[in-house]
């Protein structure tokens, strides 16, 4: 399924969506990763450069890496933040707020590891990629979720990009607030130091560089339900309902 792209106004350079060109090559390109590896994956790099550059979309890194992730960022150049300086807010419809440091996320909060695929809804596929974290639900249960909130809300450092989560999905045992990936620390290009993984949803719904979870009672328009669903993708991205390229998971 072709991805539902509108023409969008004329946006600040902070707030370029990626134009359609790049989403078709994307979801191409991505597809053929999937089937035939890793120089297909690394010649994709090569073909969306020009696109984005001359588009002036936004979207600043596409890159395939050693670890067959393709990064990229909608803003300009990608945040960074040190061990050091990152907070993490939990706040909204919540009986107590928290600001938590990573060393409250990594050593002083109940620790949950998880091995799944992280899948891209253009078609590529990381397999059994270990994940280490703290289960959103946990700390939705610390701060104290009020009885008519509805969706928790999720921040990017990035100033631009936001996700939601229906409560119930919010609530689910494979969501991590995660601040370990692959063996090792949650990379910058990877959204560190922590970020969010929502195991079965494909990878757009798994913010990076999260710096803030907001419970909240209802949706408001235009900033909801997220960056990308305010371009048209779906709100619940299930792994193999949303894109009519993949199969949903086995587990």
């Amino acid at each position: 399924m072709e991805p539902i792209v509108p023409d969008p106004p004329v946006f600040p350079v902070e707030d370029r969506p990626v134009g359609r060109r790049v989403v078709l090559g994307m979801l191409g390109l991505g597809g053929l990763g999937v089937l035939f590896g890793a120089k297909v994956q690394s010649g994709m790099a090569a073909f969306l450069s020009p696109l984005t550059r001359n588009d002036r979309t936004g979207l600043t890194s596409l890159l395939p890496s050693s670890d067959r992730f393709r990064i990229y960022s909608v803003t300009e150049s990608m945040p960074s933040r040190t061990d050091a300086q990152y907070r993490l807010v939990v706040d909204g419809a919540v009986d107590q707020s928290l600001e938590l440091d990573l060393a409250d996320l990594r050593d002083r909060l109940p620790q949950t590891n998880l091995t799944r695929d992280f899948q891209c809804v253009t078609g590529w596929r990381v397999a059994d990629v270990p994940w280490r974290g703290v289960k959103l639900a946990d700390l939705l249960a610390t701060v104290g979720v009020a009885p008519d909130a509805t969706h928790v809300r999720f921040y990017s450092f990035d100033g631009v990009y936001t996700e939601t989560l229906t409560l119930e999905q919010a609530q689910r045992d494979d969501v991590l607030v995660a601040h370990e990936m692959l063996g090792g620390p949650v990379t910058q290009p990877h959204g560190g130091p922590v970020r969010l993984y929502v195991a079965p949803m494909y990878g757009y719904k798994s913010l990076k560089w999260l710096d803030r979870i907001e419970v909240v009672r209802a949706l408001d328009a235009p900033t909801d339900p997220g960056y990308w669903e305010n371009l048209g993708y779906d709100t619940d991205a299930w792994v193999g309902e949303s894109n009519g390229l993949d199969d949903a998971p086995t587990a």
